[in-house]
This record gives C-alpha cells, structure tokens and sequence, in this order.
C-alpha cells in the first residue's frame, strides 16, 4: 500500500516528542523524510550498531529485542533511535519487524545540512531530544538515591554468579522489593556514584516502563549467562577499615535496607567486615559462588559446573597422553583445600591429585611415572605456595611438582609437559545443577529476609536447605582424607 505525504504528517504529527513543533515545521519534517519497508522477521537494525537515523512506525509492529528477549513494541507513531540524531551512538537493543511494515526515517545527515532544515528548525528539534533524555536521566538520578535491597558481586569469576542474581531479582521483586547491585563490587561501594549501581528488573511490564532509565537491566537473561556481569577485579584495598566505613556511609546515605555479597571467601570477608559498620536495621546476607568451594560447610554454586568443566579438559590430555606417550602435570584451581582439583581428578580418572596442605612421598611417585607409558598428574595452585613465594620461585605449581620430581628420581621415556592454571572453566556456563543451587539459595535467602534472620548465609547441606550464621562460617574448606587417597591411582 503506497502512502501520502498526509500519512506521513499525520504519524509524525503523532509523535509524542515532537508535540512542541508547529504544523508547519512537521510538514517540512514530513518532506525530508524517508520511507523503509520491511518484511516480517526483517531486521532493522541490531545492538551494538552504530545510529544515524531516527524512525517512526508509520505501519505494522517492530520488537526491540536484547538478550533474546522481546522486551518493548513499537506500533503507528512511536519513535525508536532518536539518540543517534544527536551522537554516534550505538544502538542498545536490536529492533526486527515482527510483522511486515513501513517506517518514517530522518537522517542524521539530511538534518545536519542546511538544504534540508535550516539552523532554527535544527536547533528546536535538537532541544526537543535533549529535553527527552534528561526527563529519562532525572528519572535515573532519583531512582538511585533509595536503593532497598542491594547485591555485590566481587572476587574472581565463577559460573552461577549471573544465576543467582537473576532468582534473587526474581524472587525479592515478587515480595515487593526493589533490586539494585553494585557494577563494580566494593570498589563501586566506596565510589558511589549513581553510575556505579544498577537496577535489576524482573517483570517484563515494569521492565518497558523504565527501560529508557541509565543502568536499568532485565534480569531473566542472566538465569543461564556465563561469567558475572557486575563484579570487579579483586579490589584488595577494601581490606582497609577506612574504606570499609566509607563504603557502609556510602549505603546508609542511599537508604539501603538489604545487602546480599555474593562470592568466595575473600567476597564473604569483605561482606562481614561491612557488616561491622552497618547499623543493626540494614540486613546483610551472603551467597556463597565458587569453584573451589572454599566456604564450608554448603554446596557452593560453580562448583558442580567447575568439576565438570575441569573433569572434561582432564579427559582430554589423558587422551593425548596416551596416543602420545606424555606425562602431563596440568595446574588447576585450589588455592587452600584443593576442591576443585581433588573431584575434577576424580571424576576424569587422573592419576594423582597433588593438593595444598598434602606431603607426598616424592621417590615413591617418580618411580611410578618412570614405569608408566602415559601419566595425568593434577596438582592445586596452592601447593606449597608460601615456600614457592619465599624461596623466589617464578614457575606455577605443576612446574614446581615437575621439579620436586626430577629431585626426587623422576627418568622418564615419557614427555614431560606441564600445563599452567585453566582460567577458561571460569567462564564455563552454569550446568543444571548450579542453576538449580542457585535457585534453592535465593529462595532460601528470601525466606530468611522474611524470618528477621540476619548476618547469615543460605546453606545446602546433604540435600537440606538452612542457614548458618556469619560467626559460624569457615573459609578454609579441607577436603576429605579418603577422598584425597582415591585420587591417587600410581601405587
């Protein structure tokens, strides 16, 4: 169907942020105007792409998508990329037909040239845009001054840390709390700009109406996203008491009623330091996540994904060696108790886990791995990690065992390779089980929250859900003996 230079004043006229332009000035706004049509399923534009024209639905329906997800439609007189008329900027979201339709277009370009709109036309609809986004970003400034339940992220990566944030949003909005979290963990807390936080919404409906809002984020994606979104390198200077109280001000000061750490042991230190200088009506909880399960005492959310992601890679250098004839002394995580490398050992079958706190019989292992055609040793980052520190050494854990071995006898025909720490299964996406522990625990935190609980941690314990208090948590996580005797397959 062809349409008028009517149809289109008509639409145009429609717009709500262009209600301050005469009937004449949209007329000439209609004449520069172009028309696109698209078919169904057709993209228009997608996130990430830089803007250079505003459009308008003259007819049918166009989705923003992020994530995946349909997040907001856009019908006959609505507006979408009016930002780019006024910057390079790229595009938040990924705009697609979702049925066959026609869009009004004005350019960047066409409105930059004086042929086209002269300076005044040019200078009010550049102050019609303008005053759009700051009413959005006054809305942000003010949603940010009152923040009621907020989450910190902090500490190394794991899988799961996305997870349970997304059910805590779920699970907290639905009791009528309103969600925020710190983008950058403690070192946002101690920054406390407005930009250093962010809203997390789980309700679609609510989602659209402040979409447009500085740092508001649709939670549901994250139930399965890799990685943490919101967390920051180890911030070590948050060790510093006087940082600890300013960051607790910092949360008095916007009104927070709930804080929820999320992390591992240096997560949950910080988390009860700041807890000691919060007064007694702002709750603070923590989740613990971590690979190395290193908080004792509960299943850790990571930890059944970190076990199956390092058990794969094991599999796959027992592998090699054995078409290879190789000796392979791969480093893996376990900083103190050595989790994550005594069960990922387990699990492939490896030969030996070599583990922090352990003494091995050194002669016994190296006349071992000399009769052998083919070895897989796994050795904890933190075996012996003080002494390697003290003593200079510059090499990783697998080298330094490498190195105790040949002291010790080692004469193989086998190629001694060895392999350093495997960062990558931090970035592993989170398997069922991490997802599921990951909900159980916001739930679990949620019925705390609801019970007066505070200064506590949700906790699985043999399949049973519960809570320790903070006095009573433990961060050094040993492993079981037995367990460590499984997991050496040599003699």
């Amino acid at each position: 169907m062809a349409h008028t230079a009517q149809d289109i004043y008509t639409t145009l006229r429609a717009v709500e942020a262009l209600t301050q332009l005469t009937d004449d000035e949209i007329r000439h706004i209609a004449s520069i105007c172009t028309t696109s049509t698209y078919k169904a399923r057709e993209t228009v534009f997608k996130e990430g792409e830089t803007g250079d024209r505003a459009s308008v639905v003259l007819e049918g329906v166009f989705c923003l998508t992020r994530f995946g997800h349909t997040l907001k439609q856009y019908r006959r007189a609505d507006m979408f990329g009016e930002v780019a008329l006024l910057d390079e900027h790229t595009h938040t979201g990924t705009i697609v037909a979702w049925s066959d339709g026609v869009l009004i277009q004005l350019s960047r370009a066409r409105l930059e040239d004086d042929a086209y709109v002269s300076p005044d036309l040019r200078a009010k609809i550049y102050k019609t845009f303008v005053f759009q986004m700051s009413r959005f970003l006054n809305q942000g400034e003010a949603l940010y001054n009152q923040m009621d339940v907020l989450l910190i992220q902090d500490g190394g990566c794991a899988p799961g840390y996305n997870s349970v944030t997304a059910f805590l949003s779920e699970y907290l909005e639905k009791q009528g709390h309103q969600v925020f979290i710190a983008a950058a963990g403690f070192r946002s807390l101690v920054s406390n700009r407005n930009e250093d936080y962010r809203c997390l919404i789980y309700d679609t409906k609510v989602f659209r109406q402040l979409d447009t809002i500085r740092g508001v984020i649709f939670s549901p994606p994250l139930r399965s996203e890799r990685g943490a979104n919101f967390r920051s390198e180890r911030f070590p200077d948050f060790k510093k008491s006087a940082l600890q109280k300013q960051a607790a001000d910092n949360i008095v000061k916007r009104r927070v009623k709930i804080v929820i750490g999320i992390g591992g042991n240096g997560t949950f230190a910080g988390t009860r330091a700041l807890a000691g200088h919060l007064p007694e009506n702002v709750k603070v909880y923590f989740i613990p996540v971590t690979i190395d399960s290193d908080v004792y005492g509960t299943s850790c959310i990571g930890e059944f994904t970190g076990v199956e992601a390092g058990a794969d890679k094991i599999h796959c250098y027992m592998a090699d060696s054995r078409t290879h004839q190789r000796c392979y002394i791969i480093e893996m995580m376990g900083a103190r108790g050595g989790f994550h490398a005594l069960h990922s050992c387990l699990g492939a079958g490896a030969h030996l886990a070599v583990l922090p706190g352990s003494t091995y019989d050194l002669k016994k292992i190296a006349e071992a791995i000399n009769s052998r055609r083919n070895t897989v040793i796994i050795v904890a980052e933190g075996y012996k990690r003080d002494f390697r520190k003290k003593s200079g050494y510059e090499g990783n854990a697998a080298e330094f065992f490498r190195d105790e071995l040949l002291k010790h006898g080692l004469d193989t025909k086998q190629k001694v390779v060895c392999e350093p720490f495997s960062r990558d299964i931090r970035g592993a996406a989170p398997n069922n089980m991490d997802i599921t522990l990951a909900q159980r625990m916001a739930r679990r935190l949620v019925e705390m929250i609801n019970a007066g609980e505070n200064h506590c941690m949700p906790a699985v314990q043999a399949g049973r859900e519960t809570s320790i208090p903070f006095d009573q948590i433990r961060t050094d996580n040993s492993v079981e003996c037995r367990l460590a005797e499984l997991a050496n397959r040599l003699y």
